[in-house]
């Protein structure tokens, strides 16, 4: 197993020499799978599926169970299979002081848990952290039982990898805005290096607005010099846009670059699915 993958092993009949993948997220807000060409390296197949209303896990399964028996294009076989966990129920840990027996007592300084919840991690070496969170695990057995050996990760470890990835220079701190329906993601990094990570839930503009000036008032971070990159849900001409572009002097779209070509039949791109697009 590779250090910061988690792998679910079972005597498979997925033939090895094929060249599609496939990348399945979950969450209880919805779901949404890509398939990429190994092959030509290009995403071919994307769809996502949004839920009218919040899910239990248990009411996830029976959704992810519909996908998988209604749509023919999750009705192959895969080279490989990856699932990613898209929750609130996660903690960074540094690596030096992380410890296995202890992992519930990191998610309960953040988080309510159960105490039959199934806790697993992620290591992101590059910046020797690791990412203690919980997995939907009746997923994970309904992805074991169809398709053998697959790999899970959590959908912030997806997220801090890629940003981590690209190196920069530029001794300007940074941060990067995630934004989705009812929560957001921020991430703020100096020279490159990592500084913090963060989710916030919000119904409106003003909660939004009131995270982000919160965020850089603990960092010290001057709305007027650091640059605020964002990507996800958000527009130019939403207002969203309109008031952080009010408080915040230096705000552009995040355009990441990918490892994978995107199909121009699909109308999508890099930015709109950012965990999933990304989790090759």
């Amino acid at each position: 197993m590779e250090t910061g993958q988690r792998t679910i092993l079972k005597n498979s009949n997925i033939d090895q020499n094929l060249y599609k993948v496939l990348s399945i997220q979950v969450s209880l807000s919805g779901l949404s799978f890509c398939i990429l060409n190994s092959q030509i390296n290009e995403i071919i197949a994307y769809q996502q599926i949004l839920f009218d209303k919040k899910q239990t896990p248990s009411q996830l399964l029976d959704k992810v169970k519909h996908a998988f028996n209604s749509n023919a294009l999750l009705k192959q076989a895969f080279k490989a299979v990856h699932v990613v966990h898209k929750n609130e129920l996660a903690t960074l840990v540094p690596q030096s002081l992380f410890d296995e027996e202890h992992m519930a007592d990191y998610l309960k300084f953040n988080n309510k848990i159960l105490s039959t919840d199934y806790i697993t991690y992620d290591t992101i070496s590059t910046q020797e952290m690791v990412n203690v969170y919980v997995p939907y695990v009746n997923i994970n057995n309904y992805i074991y039982d169809v398709f053998g050996a697959f790999e899970f990760k959590h959908f912030s470890t997806v997220l801090l990898e890629t940003i981590l990835l690209h190196k920069d220079y530029s001794e300007a701190s940074k941060m990067y805005i995630h934004v989705d329906d009812k929560h957001f993601e921020i991430v703020v990094t100096k020279a490159h290096k990592f500084i913090l990570y963060n989710t916030f839930e919000y119904t409106t503009k003003e909660d939004f607005i009131y995270y982000i000036l919160f965020v850089a008032e603990q960092l010290d971070l001057n709305p007027e010099s650091f640059e605020a990159l964002v990507f996800g849900a958000i527009n130019a001409d939403d207002e969203l846009h309109d008031i952080l572009y009010k408080y915040v002097r230096h705000v552009r779209f995040y355009a990441p670059i990918s490892k994978h070509r995107i199909s121009t039949a699909l109308d999508i791109t890099l930015d709109k699915d950012f965990t999933l697009l990304n989790s090759f």
